[in-house]
């Protein structure tokens, strides 16, 4: 398959990295004997930025040893993100609570000392030090030993490494509002970084998309980012511009879509299953950019696998192999308030929920594996209904979609809402009917005018996009997640749910990064 490209190159680099963030970034990779050596061919290079592209869904080199970092929990970037950005909210109920560290993110109760947060920070800081790394390579006086085609390749590459240093930013904003900046032009060592804000990121992270979003490949192979994914990561930032500045964005944020709608290569799967089984791959129709998942040449226990094998039930009614594995892991379930978010059932072709022997509500424990559906939306499946690969030994082929074309609808439709300008209320409800005509497969699911609200928006973000990593963030934007206007079980760790402390809207910077840099502060915390 073509992800098997860019997977087959990440064992070629290594991090050494130890100690605090602020210690990482001054590390210098080590690849074979050195950098210099690695960074002397094009396919050195190559290497690297397959490096970047993996870190966020590999943990190091090899399935469970040589690990680029060493960390709490020891699991990979996305499988962190996941756990911060879905374990709080009504659409998991975590299961494993105390043998998984996850007690504090179900409960709404962290702080500075929580073992997901603190891995989630560094990991994002290890994939920008990869980048910055990668770019110091990529000058004129670096390249200046390569023919004149070569040169022109890599300075591809270096809008791609810059594309996911802009896109690991983004996401330490959106998580933290806050970290310690750091480029290809900070000095390696005897520094310590600058504190950014909200705002210095969002202007950064804006600036750099401006700037590399004509560099990029118009299109990319797979796994790859291309210019649609840079303008996805605009269209996202600018929607929740206003709760990172206090400033909307929200015609900024169509416009970018009006660019991803306009460019003519996307249109919506029409099946929507196929969009999260293991041959996801093949839906470069709707999906924008995804991190890619193969069991063979870059096994990971995060990413689709996580998603995939945590959301079958390891001791429920549910038979593992309907959906590609060898077992479930019975990690989690759906909160009862958001199952009733589809009014329609069945109708709702997205409705896809093990209820059999479940009881939708988690009314005496959170960690009762009887209570709670389990989430049948992905799997390990090939589109002709076989197991893609062994899951238990390997993984699941199944990629993790970062962006798709639903999203690029939602996000333009809610912006619309919000009064930005460049799109129709028309053209608005007409890219809601689409969505709605795949999810029903006929028109009995369309929306009218009338219907056509902010609070329509959040209820069919929920039901398009869950289990995607956007609730939280979704959450957030709509006033919903800290406060007592829309309460789920076990919010704030009570049955019945409740209003909790509005610092539970950003994630505290790891004690030990406070410690090893005194321009970083927790305010909230």
């Amino acid at each position: 398959m073509l992800k098997k490209i860019y997977l087959a190159l990440v064992a070629c680099v290594a991090l050494l990295a130890t100690g605090s963030c602020t210690g990482d970034l001054n590390q210098t990779p080590v690849i074979g004997e050195n950098a210099t050596t690695v960074y002397a061919s094009l396919q050195g290079y190559e290497s690297v930025l397959a490096k970047i592209y993996g870190s966020y869904s590999l943990v190091g080199q090899q399935k469970a040893d040589n690990k680029d970092l060493s960390s709490y929990n020891g699991q990979d970037l996305l499988r962190n993100y996941f756990n911060l950005q879905e374990a709080p909210t009504d659409e998991t109920a975590m299961r494993w609570l105390s043998g998984d560290n996850l007690s504090a993110l179900t409960f709404m109760t962290w702080d500075a000392t929580d073992s997901w947060v603190s891995d989630t920070y560094y990991r994002l800081y290890y994939t920008i030090a990869l980048c910055n790394e990668f770019l110091r390579y990529c000058t004129d006086d670096a390249l200046a030993g390569f023919d004149e085609n070569t040169r022109a390749t890599i300075k591809t590459y270096a809008y791609e490494a810059r594309f996911m240093r802009a896109l690991t930013y983004y996401l330490v904003l959106d998580l933290f509002r806050q970290g310690p900046f750091v480029d290809e032009n900070t000095p390696s060592s005897g520094f310590t970084p600058e504190a950014y804000d909200g705002t210095k990121l969002f202007t950064f992270i804006e600036s750099e998309i401006k700037d590399i979003e004509t560099g990029l490949l118009d299109v990319a192979p797979y796994g790859r980012a291309c210019k649609a994914a840079a303008w996805a990561l605009a269209a996202k930032m600018y929607l929740n511009a206003e709760v990172y500045t206090g400033t909307s964005h929200a015609t900024d944020c169509i416009t970018y879509c009006n660019k991803i709608l306009d460019c003519g290569r996307y249109s919506l799967e029409p099946d929507y299953r196929k969009l999260f089984n293991a041959d996801n791959d093949k839906r470069t129709n709707e999906i924008i950019f995804a991190f890619a998942s193969d069991a063979k040449e870059a096994t990971t226990w995060g990413s689709g696998t996580y998603i995939v094998c945590g959301s079958c039930g390891s001791d429920s009614s549910q038979n593992p192999a309907d959906y590609g594995l060898a077992s479930g892991w019975g990690s989690w379930r759906v909160r009862g308030e958001f199952y009733d978010l589809f009014t329609d059932g069945a109708a709702d072709h997205r409705c896809l929920f093990w209820t059999d022997g479940q009881s939708q509500y988690l009314d005496t424990a959170i960690d009762d594996g009887t209570q709670g559906y389990y989430s049948e939306k992905w799997t390990n499946l090939t589109d002709d209904g076989l197991a893609a690969s062994d899951s238990g030994a390997d993984g699941c082929n199944t990629d993790f979609p970062m962006f798709r074309l639903a999203d690029v609808y939602l996000m333009a439709a809610e912006a619309v809402l919000r009064g930005g300008a460049g799109m129709a209320r028309d053209r608005a409800i007409e890219l809601m009917n689409m969505l709605r005509e795949r999810a029903y497969g006929n028109y009995t699911g369309y929306v009218a005018d009338s219907q056509f609200t902010l609070d329509f928006i959040i209820a069919e973000r929920g039901r398009e996009l869950y289990h995607e990593c956007t609730r939280r963030t979704d959450l957030v934007r709509f006033g919903l997640f800290t406060t007592a206007n829309y309460l789920w079980q076990w919010k704030g760790g009570v049955v019945d749910g409740r209003a909790v402390s509005d610092r539970y809207n950003i994630y505290p910077i790891p004690a030990t990064e406070l410690s090893a840099n005194p321009n970083l502060t927790n305010p909230l915390y």
